[in-house]
Formats: C-alpha cells, sequence, structure tokens
C-alpha cells in the first residue's frame, strides 16, 4: 500500500497506467487534479486523508468505493500531516499574539477540551495524527543512529548543568548521532541545543545569550522569542554537511512544558505513552538520563524492561545514569537498575557515571 505525500508522487501514480484502488493519498490539495480523478474508477479502498477537495470529487471517490476521511475545522493542527514540525510552526504568531494563541497552545487546550467532552471525533483524529507523525518520525530519521538524552524541565538556561547537557549533546552529535530528547525546556532543551550547534564557539555564544532568560517561567514569550532568535542565528552558521543532527519528541499531555526549538524537527504528540514508547525505541545507539525527577525515572524504567528481557545473543545499546550521589542517594533507582542486572545481559550495558564526559565516552565507545 503505497503512501502517497507530495504531488509529485501523485503525478507518477497518475502516469503510471496502475491501479489507484488501495493507494494513501495524505494531506494533498487534489484540486489541480481533478480531471484526471473524476476520469479513473479504479478507486477501491483507496484512502484520503485529508487536504482539499471539491464536493464532486469527494462524491465520485465515495461512489467508487474509496474512503475520504474529513478533517475538523476547527483543529489548531493538520492530523494527516505528513512531516514534522518546525519551531516556527509550532510558535506562529508569538510576537504578534502571545504564547496562548500558538498552534502549540491552541492544540493543548483542543485536546484538553475533547478529553474533557468525550468527543470521539477529535480522539480518532489525534490517533491519526500520532501515528502520521510517528510515520514521519521514521523517514525524517532514515537508518541514521540515535542516541537519546534525557532529563528535567527544570534545569536553569544559567546553570553549569545545563551547559553540562548542552556539551553533552554536542559531543554526540559531533561524532556522528542524532539526538534525541523528549523536546522540552531545561536538559533537554539544552542538549537539542549542544546537538544543533556546528561548534564550541557557536555553543558559547548561544547559551550566553539565553542565560539571560533561565527559564520559561514565568513568561512562555520571553523564553521562546529569545530561543527562536538564536536559532535561527545557529542555522546560519556554516555547516560540514546537512545531517539531521537534533530531535524533539515532545507531547501535548505535559501542556505545562512549552517545546523546545533546537531541534531539526519535531515530532510532537497528543498520546504521552505513544511519544515516550516511540522515544525509547528509536535511540538505538543508547541513551544517557540527566538529573530528573518522576517523569525521568519512568523512563529509565522504560528502557530497563526490554534490555532486561533481551535475548542473550543479541547486542544491546547501552543505558548511562549520570550523576552518583542523585541516581544512588536522592533518587536512588540505581540499586534497583544494579539488582535486576545481575546474571543478565542488561548488567552489561548499564553504567553509572558522574560527568557527562564520562558518558559521552560510554555511548561512543560502543557506537
Amino acid at each position: 500500500m503505497d503512501e502517497i505525500e507530495t504531488l509529485g508522487d501523485l503525478d507518477a501514480a497518475l502516469s503510471s497506467g496502475a491501479p489507484l484502488a488501495g493507494l494513501r493519498i495524505q494531506d494533498l490539495d487534489l484540486t489541480g487534479h481533478e480531471d484526471q480523478l473524476l476520469a479513473r474508477t479504479d478507486l477501491e479502498a483507496l484512502v484520503v486523508l485529508g487536504g482539499r477537495l471539491s464536493p464532486a470529487l469527494d462524491a465520485h471517490l465515495r461512489l467508487h468505493g474509496a474512503l475520504v476521511f474529513p478533517t475538523d475545522p476547527h483543529a489548531p493542527v493538520n492530523p494527516y500531516r505528513a512531516t514534522l514540525y518546525q519551531p516556527h510552526e509550532l510558535y506562529d504568531g508569538l510576537a504578534e499574539r502571545g504564547y496562548e494563541q500558538t498552534p502549540d497552545a491552541l492544540a493543548y487546550h483542543w485536546s484538553r477540551d475533547a478529553t474533557l467532552h468525550h468527543d470521539v471525533f477529535v480522539s480518532l483524529l489525534r490517533a491519526i495524527h500520532d501515528d502520521s507523525v510517528s510515520d514521519a518520525l521514521t523517514e525524517f530519521l532514515g537508518g541514521s543512529p540515535v542516541v537519546g538524552v534525557m532529563g528535567g524541565h527544570a534545569l536553569s538556561r544559567d546553570g553549569d548543568a545545563y551547559a553540562g547537557a548542552a556539551r553533552l549533546g554536542h559531543r554526540l552529535a559531533t561524532a556522528g548521532l542524532v539526538v534525541a530528547t523528549g523536546g522540552g525546556p531545561g536538559a533537554m532543551e539544552a542538549a537539542n541545543l549542544g546537538a544543533l550547534c556546528p561548534n564550541e564557539e557557536v555553543l558559547r555564544d548561544t547559551l550566553g545569550r539565553l542565560a539571560g532568560i533561565p527559564s520559561f517561567r514565568p513568561s512562555i514569550d520571553d523564553w521562546a522569542g529569545i530561543a527562536l532568535r538564536v536559532h535561527d542565528e545557529v542555522l546560519r552558521q556554516p555547516v560540514a554537511d546537512s545531517r539531521v543532527r537534533s530531535i524533539g519528541i515532545p507531547t501535548w499531555f505535559y501542556g505545562h512544558e512549552p517545546p523546545n526549538v533546537f531541534c531539526n524537527g519535531i515530532a510532537k504528540y497528543f498520546s504521552n505513552a505513544v511519544r515516550e514508547d516511540g522515544l525509547l525505541a528509536r535511540s538505538t545507539a543508547g541513551l544517557v538520563v540527566l538529573h530528573g525527577a518522576a517523569g525521568t525515572v519512568q523512563e529509565i524504567f522504560q528502557s530497563v524492561t526490554p534490555l532486561y528481557y533481551a535475548e542473550a545473543e543479541r547486542t544491546l545499546p547501552p543505558l548511562v545514569l549520570v550523576g552518583v550521589e542523585h541516581w544512588s542517594r536522592d533518587v536512588p533507582v540505581w540499586h534497583a537498575i544494579e539488582a535486576l542486572g545481575r546474571d543478565r545481559g542488561l548488567g552489561q550495558v548499564v553504567h553509572l557515571v558522574d560527568t557527562v564526559e564520562e558518558a559521552a565516552e560510554v555511548v561512543l565507545s560502543r557506537a
């Protein structure tokens, strides 16, 4: 079942002479191809997801066995999108109208309203949206090796820990890995920032500029505004190649955490469960866990479970916890991980280190 995600793909399908039955046309403006499509009757099980089409074409498609999925004109995001989000897309209108009127904030409120009022149609659209985002993320990453970096959202931009997380992201990306985070503020933003910066000089400059607005509290507008300006300046810097370096995978489930902008692409989900599973499953080159609280602990044990049950002959990616004192005393999950890892492959790939430099070396030694 071929996916048709561009008008070029549609032109190729129409001119090939092959049946259109079973194709998936995703989020395309079909008005320029209406005459060609009206002339076709080989449409059984053709699926049209969103996009634009006239009532006449809609009726013709349905008459000949196609499925046409409508959208919600009130939805602040496109549930059938075929690409990842970009920072300026989620924060569109920030300077003019403020964060509460951006697509990002409106999507959160749209989702919450539907949940409170048990709107099954919106629930369906959210599920389709998340599946579309997963598909777009897979295509965006290709076969690139991905390292996940986890950590809390409360880390301040003007602190040493933030700078350390940024250095970690930069080191991993410079070595050829794609750095993927939960896409939020704090440690996640720092790792994405470091990964996106093409060299250490640019990283030092951006850290200095961002430190003036250390947190998204009390003002997301100020926090995101300076970040968008810095983001654009970073992308104007010369780079050795155009590969993907930095990915954010946030969720509207945490509506109080705005997404960070230092990403080549943003895969934002309505379902936190789908988002977390996808983020961990894609971390094929390993996972580094910085200081965090409940959400980070949940992600640690989600990553431990498949490592614990992995077949003995399988090569496992490393799981590295940074902060001996934090993970053995403040939030003592390390002892449980050690116990689970005894006599299993898990025990060979989990590490507790004290610095981000040590964490990078562990990951890169196995990459």
